[in-house]
């Protein structure tokens, strides 16, 4: 991290967590803060679900709701973005405050309740988006649908043309009985819709499901069973969890989905698990807890085709996915790994 870098990011740490997060956005849009650019090398390049990645490092969604730093964050280090959650109509979401820094955890609490301008808004500027690297959109539904299952449908049949994947968002526990669409028959209904929207567009994008860290053994099962069964492209596991073990902040008891640090555990046992259940018939991208190239690496040798990273650019700053990709490529260098896909799932027993 450089100088500037970490004046800037004790200046926000001073300021509410929504507001200093509006701040970085509005930075990167006016170019006040120096980006690397592409970082890739031949062993860094990858495909995943037919995204051709420079590196194998993503934006989780969550960070840009809105696709309004596009331009900025297709230079920022990453080898694929991924903006939203998009829901059919606006909506505010949930009352501020309603996010949480847990400094001495490295984590953050949210409980956004999917505020976004709308699919219409965000459509309008996918279709402008960077074409150096894939933009994907998160699905939502909106809080007050009378057929949330619907809502995935409606954003994919809008945005799908201006998208270069989706990825069907049933995890967050922001959104009250979300979370029930998970089960198999409602799972199985949902993805139904959604893949028939997709079978409408003109261009067949990837359709990824995110899934919930807290789920039992038996419940992934069935996940990924569904998971196989519908045609979905793959699995991203996982988003932010309930759980509040071993957390020391004062804000550990605020209601919301935990990310950052103290998920890295618990989200790679579920990624090693989904991988075993998987057996390498669909890519795996796994999220939760990565600040770091070994953390990264850690995710992919336990069965991750990619990785995704938010929170940590909280505490790290910017420069971070491009430090993690160099980072990486030495791990991979120092294995005797060619490529990113040589090393996925070589230490998945480490997990189980």
């Amino acid at each position: 991290m450089t100088l500037i870098e970490t004046v800037g990011l004790a200046a926000l740490h001073r300021l509410d967590p929504e507001t200093a997060h509006g701040l970085s956005l509005s930075a990167l849009r006016c170019g006040l803060v120096p980006l690397p650019g592409v970082v890739t090398s031949p062993r860094l390049k990858t495909t995943v679900a037919g995204l051709d990645l420079a590196n194998p490092v993503g934006l989780a969604a969550g960070f840009d709701k809105n696709a309004v730093a596009l331009a900025a964050l297709a230079r920022a280090g990453f080898g694929f973005l991924e903006v939203g959650a998009a829901t059919p109509r606006p909506q505010p979401g949930n009352p501020r405050p309603r996010l949480f820094r847990l400094s001495e955890d490295r984590a953050a609490i949210n409980r956004f309740g999917f505020n976004n301008e709308g699919m219409e808004a965000i459509a309008a500027r996918l279709a402008h988006r960077p074409r150096t690297l894939p933009i994907g959109l998160n699905l939502g539904a909106n809080k007050d649908s009378a057929d949330r299952a619907a809502d995935f449908a409606r954003v994919l049949t809008v945005c799908g043309p201006v998208a270069d994947f989706v990825t069907v968002n049933v995890s967050s526990p922001n959104t009250e009985k979300l979370r029930d669409l998970q089960g198999p028959a409602a799972l199985s209904a949902l993805l139904a819709g959604v893949m028939e929207a997709r079978a409408g567009l003109a261009r067949q994008i990837p359709v990824f499901l995110k899934i919930a860290p807290d789920l039992p053994p038996d419940e992934l099962a069935g996940i990924a069973e569904v998971a196989l069964a519908s045609g979905l492209s793959g699995i991203i596991a996982t988003n932010t969890t309930l759980s509040r073990d071993g957390l020391r902040s004062g804000h550990k008891g605020e209601a919301g989905g935990l990310s950052g640090a103290p998920l890295f555990e618990k989200s790679t046992r579920v990624l090693a698990l989904l991988s075993e259940l998987t057996a390498g018939r669909l890519p795996l991208i796994g999220v939760g807890g990565i600040g770091s190239a070994e953390q990264a690496y850690q995710k992919i040798r336990a069965g991750a085709s990619a990785v995704q990273l938010y929170t940590a650019l909280v505490y790290e700053g910017i420069s971070l996915p491009g430090r993690i990709a160099r980072g990486l490529d030495a791990l991979l260098s120092r294995d005797g790994f060619a490529s990113v896909a040589e090393a996925v799932g070589t230490g998945r027993s480490d997990w189980l």
